[in-house]
């Protein structure tokens, strides 16, 4: 049987420690809420489920990934959902869903084995993403696993593993009966339409304290507000000074690379700089596309990087 602590079943065998320095979001925390994701559930699909405790909860406990953590999964209706919310644009989801439904699945078969002559039934699983970040998206989109395959010459072969995520866009104006039907999700919107506008003249905390302190005023999420006040300001600190300070640090390398240029010549500079930060960031784990992005560079010319590297140069 799967484990449960805290209301959250484990998708895996052992019940490992969760990691420390993963922070929660605002978006985890309200689906955490039985009632809540059998509404969001509901909305999605257009069906009318009443009784939560139907849902099985399958939500990873523990960080997979580089210290990335699913946001919600269950099971209902003979079916594994796997929801993440997005505040910036990430095309690999497909990618990091992988990850995340080989763990649910392993923890779904462990009593199993595979060795049987007895074909072995799954839930069939569905990939959603919630989006509300800053980029302009369409309302509904499809983000597929091979997408990031490579292929040795022009000719692009039938994949033979896939994984499609739908992106939903839930800002304003987008997806506005899906809105409508969870009211949830209409009001964690709102809320994050608030902190945004407010990021745009006040200081941050001050900012989530004054979306905080309205929403709850309005009835905007204000039960779960008023009960989680200080943890909500702080996980919405958390979340929005994270973006923040990745822009800085942008802004700060390139700023470095720069002068670093103007001293040793401005190409040789600048390549040097690059090469380094590739470095850095190779020993954590990163991938070519997360270093282009981070450092907002081609891929292309990431991936050059990554070859001379490889041959010493």
């Amino acid at each position: 049987m799967n484990k449960e602590r805290n209301g959250t079943v484990l998708a895996s065998g052992s019940a490992l420690p969760a990691r420390r320095d993963y922070k929660d979001t605002i978006f985890r925390r309200l689906f955490q809420d039985r009632k809540n994701l059998l509404s969001l559930y509901n909305a999605v699909n257009r069906t009318s489920y009443t009784d939560a405790e139907a849902l099985t909860v399958v939500t990873l406990e523990n960080a997979v990934y580089m210290n990335m953590k699913n946001d919600v999964a269950f099971l209902l209706d003979n079916r594994l959902s796997l929801y993440e919310h997005q505040s910036t644009w990430n095309p690999n989801m497909p990618l990091r869903d992988l990850f995340y439904v080989s763990r649910t699945y392993q923890g779904l078969v462990k009593d199993e084995t595979l060795y049987s002559s007895k074909r072995l039934k799954l839930p069939a699983p569905h990939f959603l993403v919630f989006y509300n970040g800053t980029e302009e998206r369409e309302e509904s989109s499809i983000l597929k696993l091979s997408d990031s395959f490579e292929y040795v010459g022009t000719q692009k072969e039938e994949p033979n593993l896939e994984l499609k995520v739908q992106v939903l866009n839930i800002n304003q104006g987008k997806n506005k009966e899906l809105l409508e039907l969870c009211r949830t999700l209409k009001e964690y919107m709102i809320f994050v339409d608030r902190i945004r506008l407010y990021t745009k003249t006040m200081e941050l905390d001050a900012a989530a304290e004054r979306a905080v302190d309205e929403c709850i005023h309005e009835g905007v999420l204000s039960d779960f507000l008023r009960k989680n006040r200080g943890e909500a300001i702080e996980m919405s600190i958390f979340e929005y000074d994270e973006e923040r300070e990745l822009k800085l640090i942008r802004r700060a390398e390139y700023e470095e690379g720069l002068k670093e240029g103007r001293e040793e010549g401005r190409e040789d500079g600048l390549k040097s700089h690059l090469r380094s930060q590739v470095v850095k960031k190779l020993k954590k784990g990163k991938t070519a596309e997360q270093i282009a992005e981070e450092l907002e560079e081609k891929v292309q010319e990431i991936e050059q990087v990554i070859g001379e590297l490889q041959k010493g140069c």
